[in-house]
């Protein structure tokens, strides 16, 4: 039976030459040039740690790097933005963790979409990714527009398609 998955995913490589490309633009922007921020990335946990003085750099920081996470096609959703700055001494630190998977409860929200849409389609959970099967490719595309066309809080790519 033709199946495919629906995951959500971050390329490391990408993200990391994002990240990079920040470092650089720190460096060169007049309005951060000689301040004492930086940007980090654990490739391990897949966090981002943003450091610098006050508030205005900081959320200036952030933006070059959602800006620059745009362009080399990493998608915004998958930053968790909701930890808030931490002073500590003269430096504030925001963490920014990196979405990997499909966490339970927007797993069923995908799968009840699907079942929603009254294709002839079987759609179950399998760890962090839901796996599509039905008895004609034509029904899966239609699932992939439809799910494309819906608005889900974490970048989905549809993969491992078999006929």
């Amino acid at each position: 039976m033709p199946s495919f998955d629906i995951q959500s995913k971050v390329d490391p490589q990408t993200l990391d030459n994002a990240i990079n490309t920040v470092k650089r633009e720190l460096e060169t922007r007049y309005d951060l040039r000689g301040s004492s921020s930086s940007v980090e990335f654990d490739k391990k946990a897949l966090t981002v740690k943003l450091a610098t003085e006050d508030h205005l750099k900081l959320d200036t920081i952030l933006d070059i790097l959602l800006e620059r996470s745009t362009k080399q096609k990493v998608d915004v959703k998958s930053y968790d933005l909701s930890e808030e700055p931490v002073p500590s001494g003269k430096l504030l630190y925001r963490t920014v963790k990196i979405k990997q998977g499909i966490d339970r409860e927007t797993a069923k929200k995908i799968v009840k979409f699907i079942k929603d849409t009254g294709l002839k389609v079987q759609a179950q959970i399998m760890d962090d990714t839901v796996r599509v099967t039905a008895k004609k490719i034509d029904d899966l595309q239609q699932v992939m527009n439809t799910v494309r066309g819906h608005e889900f809080d974490v970048p989905l790519q549809f993969d491992n398609m078999k006929s």
